[in-house]
C-alpha cells in the first residue's frame, strides 16, 4: 500500500511518467463506499434531456459522503470543496451533512498531533486551509458563531504558513492543489469567513498571529498570480476579503474572465493556463497531445466557477453573457447529474467533475436560476 501511495504521489507531482497508470484498468466507479456506488465519470456519458437540480444535489451529497468514508481524508477536490461551499448554499439546497462536519473536526484532532515539519510537506498546508475554510463556513452559515474548533483550525493553518506569507503546496494535482498562490486564496477565504475570528484576536497575546494574517494579505496583494486561473481565485477570495483588491484591479479581473468566454457561452478550464503552467514533465506533454488542445471545449468546472465568481463580484444575473452561460449549464448536464470536466492529471477517476458539478450548482443558485 505504501509503495502504491508513493507511486501515485510521484505521478501526481510529475516526477515519473503517466505511463505508470496507462495500463491500469479504469475504475468502474468514481465513488464507492457502502451503499453509495457512483459510476465512473466519462465524456461519453449521455446528456440529460432536461436539467435536474435533484440529480446534481444527489451526486454532490453522495460523492462527499462516499469519499469521506472511503478515503478518510479531507480532499480539496471532493469533501474539502463540499464543506467550503455547501453551508452558504444550504438555504437553497438543503442542510450540509453533519457527518462530514464531524469528520472535519476529527481530522483536526488528528492533524494537531502531527509534527509541524510533516504538515508543511507536499499539499498538506492547502489541505489545512480547506479544513479551516470548511469549519469556518459551517460556523458562519449553520452554527451562527465562532467555534473553538474553527479557531484551532485557523491557528494550525497559520502554524505552517510559508515565510513569504503564502500557504505552501507542492506543484501537484492541478487545478485544486497546484500552487502556493491557490492555497493562499483558500486561507484568505477561511480567515474572512470565520465569524468574528479576526476581531477576537488579542493585539498583545496574538500579536504574532496577527502579523501572519497581515503577511497573507500582503502576499495576495503584492504577488503576481501564476496564471489566469489563479487570478479568478484571487477575485473570488476578494469577495470574502474586499481589501485584497482595489476597484480598478477588480474590474481588470472581471474583464479577464469575460475574455475567456467561449462562443457557446461556457468557459474552458484549459484556457486559463498553459500546459507548462499547470504542471511540468509528462503532464504538460499529455495535455498537449489532447486532440482539442488548441481549442478546448467548455466544461462544467470553469463555466460554473466563472459565473459564481462574476456574480459574487457584482455582475448582475440578467447580464446577457451570464444568461448565455446559464443556458450552457442547463443544457450540458449529464445523466448522473454531473457536468463533464476532463482531469488535468490522469485519465482515470476525473474527480474534477465533482467541483465541475458543485460550481455549476452554486452558479445557478447565485443567479436564482434553479427550479
Amino acid at each position: 500500500m505504501f509503495v502504491r501511495w508513493m507511486v501515485w504521489l510521484a505521478v501526481g507531482c510529475g516526477l515519473v511518467s503517466g505511463d505508470v497508470w496507462a495500463q491500469a484498468k479504469r475504475p468502474q466507479f468514481q465513488y464507492r463506499h457502502g451503499q453509495v456506488l457512483i459510476p465512473a465519470a466519462s465524456e461519453q456519458e449521455p446528456v440529460r434531456e432536461s436539467f435536474s437540480l435533484e440529480a446534481a444535489v444527489n451526486y454532490l451529497q453522495q460523492g462527499a459522503k462516499a469519499w469521506t468514508g472511503w478515503r478518510r481524508c479531507v480532499a480539496c477536490h471532493t469533501n474539502g470543496s463540499y464543506l467550503a461551499l455547501w453551508p452558504e448554499l444550504s438555504p437553497s439546497l438543503g442542510p450540509a451533512d453533519p457527518e462530514i462536519h464531524r469528520f472535519f473536526v476529527s481530522q483536526l484532532v488528528q492533524l494537531e498531533k502531527q509534527p509541524r515539519e510533516k504538515l508543511q510537506r507536499s499539499f498538506r498546508p492547502t489541505q489545512l486551509a480547506y479544513l479551516a475554510l470548511g469549519l469556518a463556513q459551517w460556523d458562519k452559515h449553520i452554527r451562527g458563531e465562532l467555534s473553538a474548533e474553527t479557531d484551532r483550525a485557523l491557528r494550525l493553518m497559520f502554524s505552517v504558513q510559508a515565510s513569504d506569507g503564502s500557504i505552501g503546496n507542492a506543484r501537484c494535482w492541478p487545478p485544486l492543489e497546484s500552487s502556493n498562490f491557490h492555497g493562499a486564496t483558500v486561507a484568505a477565504r477561511a480567515v474572512a469567513a470565520a465569524p468574528g475570528w479576526l476581531q477576537s484576536l488579542d493585539p498583545k497575546k496574538d500579536q504574532a498571529l496577527l502579523q501572519q494574517v497581515d503577511r497573507l494579505r500582503q502576499f495576495l496583494t503584492t504577488t503576481e498570480p501564476p496564471h489566469d486561473y489563479a487570478r479568478v481565485l484571487l477575485l473570488w477570495a476578494s469577495t470574502y476579503w474586499p481589501e485584497l483588491l482595489s476597484p480598478q484591479r477588480k474590474e481588470e479581473l472581471v474583464k479577464m474572465i469575460w475574455s475567456h468566454q467561449r462562443e457557446d457561452g461556457g468557459w474552458s478550464l484549459r484556457s486559463f493556463a498553459t500546459a507548462e503552467q499547470w504542471a511540468g514533465g509528462y503532464r504538460a506533454a499529455r495535455l498537449k497531445r489532447e486532440p482539442d488542445y488548441q481549442n478546448p471545449p467548455s466544461d462544467g468546472h470553469m463555466t460554473g466557477l466563472a459565473v459564481l465568481v462574476l456574480r459574487r463580484a457584482g455582475v448582475p444575473a440578467d447580464e446577457p453573457r451570464i444568461q448565455k452561460a446559464l443556458r450552457w449549464l442547463r443544457t450540458h448536464q449529464r445523466q448522473s447529474g454531473r457536468w463533464w470536466t476532463r482531469s488535468l492529471n490522469t485519465d482515470k477517476y476525473h474527480f474534477i467533475t465533482y467541483t465541475g458539478t458543485l460550481y455549476p450548482v452554486a452558479a445557478l443558485v447565485a443567479c436564482n436560476n434553479q427550479p
